[in-house]
């Protein structure tokens, strides 16, 4: 949805409704959106059988992108990849095991409560390569030029201020690397009422 005129207090309002949805949808995923979720979600973007079967079931059935960003950029061994909004973790999972060993992947959210499901998977299992952080898109905690690729899915339109998503997710890229994004656009004109509804920004 469009940020054009936010002022700060709509940008909090924004946030707190995304935030609130996204604890909802960590309890359970069902009954949130109007598109497939969970593995039936995954399968049908285009996840392979094997990525889903290493990760964790609870992180698969807490799946909610809304396409799969690995058909755009694939990560090869030893690369570090990020992924900003990363929900339950799937993505960041798969990224870890495309990467390998000598790879890094690692997973941001603002919403602890989705966080909670990865963090027990990572400590419950033997990858050295993953971690989740708790954050925002538009100040990512990480240095300047320490990834070489990242994926979004299902995010950004969920971010008030995008233009400075854009520029931290710039700032964080190494030269040379890629972004690889997912997600859902505008293609016709937005009632007035969805636009005034700080609900519609997260479903």
């Amino acid at each position: 949805m469009s940020t054009e005129r936010l002022t700060a207090k709509r940008k909090a309002e924004i946030l707190n409704s995304v935030k609130e949805r996204y604890r909802a949808v960590a309890s359970d995923p069902t009954g949130h959106f109007c598109y497939p979720v969970g593995r039936e979600s995954a399968v049908g973007l285009g996840y392979e059988p094997e990525w889903l079967n290493a990760v964790p079931a609870e992180v698969v059935d807490r799946f909610v992108g809304v396409g799969n960003p690995f058909s755009v950029r694939r990560p090869v061994k030893g690369q570090s990849v990020l992924d900003v909004g990363c929900g339950s973790g799937l993505d960041a999972f798969v990224a870890a095991a495309l990467v390998g060993a000598d790879g890094r992947s690692v997973g941001v959210d603002m919403a602890p409560e989705m966080l909670e499901w990865p963090k027990r998977a990572v400590a419950a299992g033997t990858l050295g390569n993953i971690e989740f952080r708790e954050g925002s898109v538009e100040e990512l905690p990480f240095e300047d030029e320490s990834f070489d690729l990242v994926i979004s899915n299902g995010v950004l339109n969920l971010v008030p201020d995008k233009d400075a998503a854009f520029q931290e997710m710039h700032r964080v890229l190494r030269p040379g690397g890629s972004f690889a994004a997912a997600d859902l656009l505008v293609v016709a004109s937005i009632p007035a009422d969805v636009l005034t509804d700080v609900d519609a920004w997260s479903t």
